[in-house]
């Protein structure tokens, strides 16, 4: 079995699979996405928005931009050994001031820089709110999970193919001004394309939204491809079938053939994150984590570290502070009524001032990044 700390060049012509249309043919090879991949540490980390943000809005408009808050959060997350964030963009962002945006970006990746930390920014996303807007950003719910998150696009635009292409200087604005910065590590496409939210936005998610988020991502990787960054390209695979064998749907078939490096989400057990790994090895190609750590569903750092490490799969578990998004809360606090904190958090791990949720897991994630004896 092929462990992803270690590349064999006589590997790499073994499993490309079909050369057949223009996204795909500017897929890295095997052999350099694996010579990227091992040029860098183990990549281990967190999502990341800084607590005084309920979403991507907030924590990136001029009146609400807080690199204070930024930088010292950060400085938690390098001093428990992490060394990467993701980190979600949106476009709205991008219409208002286009110019403003990248300047703040770029005094973000100043302070991640000087904590040593890279970045994995998400353009697209398919969670939460589907009507999302610029200005003011509403107060959390109280003791809700993510009551203020904002999908990316707008989901009447979204639902409108033929006004897809007004995202192109988006996506190409943005990878082509940090094309070649070192700060940067991946580009994400789209976090969960599809995903219906459940009965939370009843009246809002069309039921095609799968196909319409496919035709988006689609759109996307050749904007990234046409600027050839330095950096890779991937969208992760949060559901459905998976394994090489098996019948992929048309939305994972893509994700699996265009991405560079395969990230995907687990919010499993520990078995059940075995499983997903061992499917994925299959492909030859590095793989990230991009999502993990949901403590009431057996999903801890002590029963799913462990295993990334032992893989050389990155890790980047859900949350880093509990601010306004409420992530400590789970899901189901969507539905079911919460009136404090719940004992047993759901994802985070520090609190606004800088007080660890639990003194060890901390020990325990510094054991593993080996920042344990400092």
């Amino acid at each position: 079995m092929l462990l992803f700390g270690w590349f064999s060049p006589a590997l790499c012509s073994a499993s490309e699979g079909p050369q057949d249309n223009k996204t795909l043919s500017k897929r890295w090879s095997q052999k350099k996405i694996h010579n990227w991949y091992n040029k860098h540490p183990w990549p281990v980390g967190c999502n990341f928005t800084p607590s005084s943000a309920i979403n991507q809005l907030e924590m990136w408009q001029a009146e609400t931009f807080d690199p204070d808050t930024i930088d010292r959060e950060l400085g938690w997350a390098s001093d428990i050994g992490f060394n990467i964030i993701r980190v979600y963009l949106h476009d709205l962002l991008w219409r208002q001031d286009s110019t403003g945006f990248k300047k703040r970006i770029d005094r973000f990746l100043a302070i991640t820089d000087k904590h040593h930390i890279k970045v994995m920014f998400v353009f697209f996303d398919s969670c939460w709110n589907p009507l999302p807007r610029l200005g003011r950003q509403p107060e959390p719910k109280p003791h809700v999970h993510n009551s203020g998150w904002a999908q990316s696009p707008h989901i009447e635009l979204l639902k409108d193919t033929a006004r897809h292409d007004q995202f192109k200087d988006y996506v190409k604005g943005i990878i082509n001004h940090f094309r070649n910065d070192n700060r940067v590590l991946v580009w994400d496409m789209y976090n969960e394309p599809g995903n219906r939210n459940g009965n939370r936005y009843v009246g809002h998610e069309p039921v095609n939204k799968t196909d319409l988020s496919l035709a988006l991502l689609k759109k996307a990787f050749e904007w990234a491809r046409e600027v050839d960054p330095s950096q890779p390209i991937t969208a992760g695979v949060y559901a459905g079938q998976w394994q090489k064998s098996g019948k992929l749907s048309p939305l994972n078939q893509f994700i699996l053939d265009n991405s560079d490096v395969i990230t995907f989400h687990s919010y499993s057990n520990s078995h059940q994150t075995t499983l997903k790994i061992s499917a994925f090895e299959q492909y030859n190609r590095p793989i990230i984590c991009t999502e993990y750590m949901a403590r009431t569903h057996g999903c801890t750092f002590e029963d799913i570290l462990p295993i990334l490490k032992k893989h050389h799969i990155g890790a980047i578990n859900w949350g880093l502070v509990a601010g306004k998004t409420q992530t400590q809360y789970s899901w189901n606090s969507w539905t079911k009524k919460y009136t404090a904190e719940p004992k047993l958090w759901f994802h985070d791990i520090f609190r606004p001032d800088g007080t660890p949720y639990s003194t060890k897991e901390i020990e325990f994630i510094k054991k593993l990044t080996k920042r344990g004896n400092e």
